[in-house]
């Protein structure tokens, strides 16, 4: 690439480098967007299907699950890549809606080629979209149900999050039951930590074992098969030391030049772990859960001290397991006070085939749950795990945020027809884009009605009628769909969720649209 001045032209770019500019970049970047979008369109909704991804290594993953499919893809081009980032930024703000968001953005980016062809300029659509994406966040405000978010209205939302993914033999409603469950367990003034709720996987097991426990389950063992294996009332400490001989950081060599040197030392070595073990006695402590390692002499005096010893316990377990007993994690045994110390109603140990796993249970300080997750194969326990998580991440944000909207494409509808109705208030071009954006957005119901098995033209004209009198959406009744009321039939969204993605698809879409010119490096 040269710059050609008045002089000589000037060489900025190597000879290697690619350019792509105009109309071909933009025309190339809305292709990548809406390939990406295309191969998670047909997950979306209750009758949506799944995907198998095949990595290089033959590790198999099928799922449903927007994010996790754009994850494991091998995507390279970088506007593709922003599409994988648009599924990735509504998971992490709100749990759910990944697909939506996903599908959302490709249909922008067609709307935005279609403009383009007619000689909008990119600006133009930009700021139409944006104008559509802040009727639409105040629609989906508007849309809120009023009244208490009680446990029944939950459940519909939990349910409604998982309604599509594979669960095994368990239906949504009962997993949905635990998942709230699990949530007002940890619910304060302050709203529900999502942290507090954790998911633990087991396969071995059909789904419907399935089960929430009050309190902390690591897959960490004790150090010693001789240690106790079942504690009520159990005082607990938590540290992130090792409790093994110290070593010098200076080079130095020690020469021992008799038996009785020998000894003195060993004895020095063995005094020095048996006051670890003694510290941890006098302090009180039932069980210990250290971060690092345990030396097999100071196990030995823990077990014989009735002390239940976990070593090399994973960082965010060791967390988990402080805040849910208010225990505080502490760098040496020796300054154990009683103030550090946690409590747990039972800790006890149980096998589940070649595994074991230890449970901490009850805190007094904090509360903590975990959903023990059980599946009869791996990639059953792994889909399940991911709606289970999706559940958990819809009824936090439920609660915490902006209540919950009728799912089931009567929200898209009726946004649509708002953006619609007040798109004439736009000035100029940009207006056209806001009209584009409405119609991006029937693209939603019209995919839901095509995987339901309905005709997509007739499901789409009869919905936005059904709306104009009352609410309505497309309902999933065994093996067809219909128009009817999604509340009434128990298919709720949280309204973060769609705000999330309308804002997230319009990011996407407008950042692609505005790149003229790629540059690449060879």
């Amino acid at each position: 690439m040269s710059y050609q001045g008045t002089s000589n032209p000037i060489f900025i770019l190597g000879d290697d480098a690619q350019r792509t500019r105009g109309r071909d970049a933009q025309t190339s970047n809305i292709a990548a967007g809406k390939a990406v979008a295309e191969a998670v369109r047909t997950t979306l909704g209750p009758r949506g299907m799944d995907k198998m991804l095949v990595d290089s290594t033959g590790e198999v993953v099928i799922t449903n699950d927007g994010v996790t499919i754009l994850e494991e893809m091998d995507i390279e081009h970088p506007a593709a890549q922003m599409l994988v980032e648009v599924a990735q930024t509504q998971e992490s703000e709100v749990g759910d809606g990944t697909t939506t968001a996903s599908v959302l953005a490709g249909q922008l980016l067609a709307k935005a080629e279609d403009l383009l062809g007619r000689d909008v300029h990119p600006t133009a659509v930009v700021e139409g979209y944006a104008a559509a994406r802040d009727i639409g966040t105040e629609a989906v405000r508007d849309l809120v149900l009023e009244g208490e978010l009680d446990d029944d209205l939950l459940r519909t939302v939990a349910a409604t999050s998982m309604t599509g993914k594979g669960t095994g033999d368990v239906n949504a409603e009962a997993l949905a039951d635990l998942v709230v469950r699990a949530v007002r367990h940890v619910e304060t003034d302050a709203g529900a930590n999502r942290d507090d709720v954790r998911v633990h996987t087991q396969v071995g097991a059909a789904s419907s074992a399935t089960e929430l426990v009050e309190g902390i389950i690591t897959d960490t063992e004790p150090v010693r098969d001789d240690m106790p294996r079942d504690l009520t009332d159990a005082t607990v400490a938590v540290i992130d030391t090792k409790l093994e001989t110290r070593e010098t950081s200076a080079d130095v060599e020690y020469n021992v030049t008799s038996v009785d040197q020998l000894n003195a030392a060993l004895d020095a070595e063995e005094s020095e772990l048996r006051r670890y073990a003694a510290a941890v006695r006098d302090a009180g402590v039932d069980v210990l859960v250290s971060q690092k390692g345990i030396d097999d002499r100071v196990a030995a005096f823990l077990a014989d001290a009735g002390v239940l010893a976990l070593k090399s316990v994973k960082k965010s377990d060791v967390v988990a397991v402080a805040n849910a007993t208010g225990a505080t994690v502490v760098g040496d045994v020796a300054d154990i006070e009683a103030a550090d110390l946690g409590t747990a109603e039972r800790v006890h140990v149980e096998r589940f085939g070649e595994d074991e796993l230890t449970f901490i249970e009850g805190g007094a300080d904090a509360a903590a749950v975990t959903l023990l997750v059980r599946g009869s194969t791996t990639h059953v326990l792994s889909e399940l795990e991911r709606a289970i998580g999706d559940a958990v991440d819809v009824v936090v944000v439920a609660l915490d945020e902006e209540g919950v909207v009728p799912g089931a494409g009567c929200a898209e509808i009726v946004v649509a027809d708002r953006i619609r109705s007040e798109a004439a208030s736009i000035e100029g071009r940009a207006q056209l884009a806001a009209d584009a954006f409405a119609d991006a957005l029937d693209a939603l119901p019209r995919t839901l009605a095509e995987n339901t098995g309905m005709d997509p033209i007739d499901a789409l004209v009869d919905l936005r009628a059904a709306n104009e009198s009352g609410r309505a959406g497309l309902i999933t009744s065994g093996e067809r769909g219909e128009i009817a009321d999604p509340v009434a039939h128990g298919v709720l969204d949280p309204a973060a969720v769609k705000r999330e993605a309308l804002a997230s698809a319009t990011d996407a879409a407008t950042m692609i649209v505005r790149i003229d010119d790629i540059i690449a490096a060879e």
